[in-house]
């Protein structure tokens, strides 16, 4: 996405008077607003979708500001002229503290379910921030061919987990196996989403999840993702007896089962238009190496209002430079 926001870019009159980086700064902190989340300095560099010196980017920075078309407030950059943003910003990274703790505990519990090869942290934990309506939003790795085996049974557990009101800590809803770990949707959105995981169990594992999505550089190409913060996987008897159960053609037609039935039941929710905690539209898109939320839904609507914010912010360049 910010290649085609780039292309918009040139194609405008604004290419004799706005700067290369201007432009991807303003992309940045435009991505980062639509969650009403200011960046530092670090961040808005580590976010841009090319490599600049440094002193090129704080002039670039500065003359931004003095035009007024960011702000900055203490540390914190952003598109609004409002520090409660930096207040609330200050405070979902306090409370993300506290829940990616909890988060590692859930991490190191679910690796014990069959099939399943590496946990992470994503959502907006995984970008360090939280409020007291944040999930635990866990990105899952699974076996190959053994996906839906290894959904059910966790989500099995995680009806259970209503029963002492703690099923927020456990939001499993992205899963791929070791047969499909390229992301299929490759866009700023699913990029920032790839490189912002906080890896907690698999580390192998994730070495060939982010090896097989590389082409996130193309969008982030300042950006290191994290494989270090995950641990080894350790032997489990229990979970290696199950699986010895399995792997044969019986855990084949379960697994195939086990995604029929999903996938029908997902249909049904989103044909009655039934809504989550967050007032997101239930829909889920399933395959034989995938079980994600349908890409058509938030994902389509937050990259809508990125493209028509970056829009509006040309205009505005345009009119600051005019002056």
């Amino acid at each position: 996405m910010y290649m085609q926001i780039r292309s918009a870019f040139s194609q405008h009159s604004t290419i004799n008077t706005v700067s290369e980086i201007k432009k991807n700064i303003l992309a940045t902190l435009a991505y980062f607003d639509a969650f009403n989340y200011p960046l530092t300095r670090e961040e808005v560099c580590l976010f841009l979708p090319a490599k600049y010196e440094l002193q090129t980017f704080d002039e670039a920075m500065a003359c931004l500001i003095s035009c007024r078309l960011i702000f900055r407030f203490d540390k914190f950059y952003t598109l609004k002229n409002d520090p409660y943003l930096v207040q609330r910003r200050t405070k979902g990274n306090q409370k993300a503290a506290e829940m990616i703790q909890t988060a590692r505990k859930v991490g190191n519990w679910l690796i014990k379910f069959p099939y399943v090869r590496g946990v992470a942290i994503s959502g907006s934990l995984s970008k360090n921030y939280a409020d007291d309506r944040s999930d635990i939003d866990l990105f899952i790795i699974t076996a190959p061919n053994r996906l839906w085996i290894a959904r059910t049974l966790m989500h099995c557990f995680k009806k259970l987990t209503f029963l002492v009101n703690k099923q927020h800590c456990f939001c499993m809803n992205y899963y791929v196996d070791e047969q499909g770990l390229e992301i299929a949707e490759k866009n700023i959105y699913t990029a920032t989403e790839v490189v912002t995981l906080i890896p907690i169990q698999g580390d192998t594992t994730f070495a060939d999840f982010f090896t097989a999505n590389a082409w996130t550089r193309k969008y982030l190409p300042n950006h290191i993702m994290r494989m270090s913060t995950a641990k080894s996987l350790e032997i489990n008897i229990l979970k290696n007896f199950i699986e010895l159960l399995l792997n044969n053609k019986l855990g084949d037609f379960l697994d195939g089962v086990f995604m029929k039935i999903t996938a029908r039941r997902w249909k049904q929710k989103t044909q009655l238009k039934k809504l989550n905690d967050h007032g997101v539209l239930l829909a889920m898109t399933t395959g034989k190496h995938f079980a994600k939320p349908d890409p058509r839904n938030f994902q389509s609507n937050l990259i809508g209002r990125f493209e028509a914010k970056v829009a509006a912010l040309l205009i505005e360049s345009e009119h600051s430079v005019a002056n």
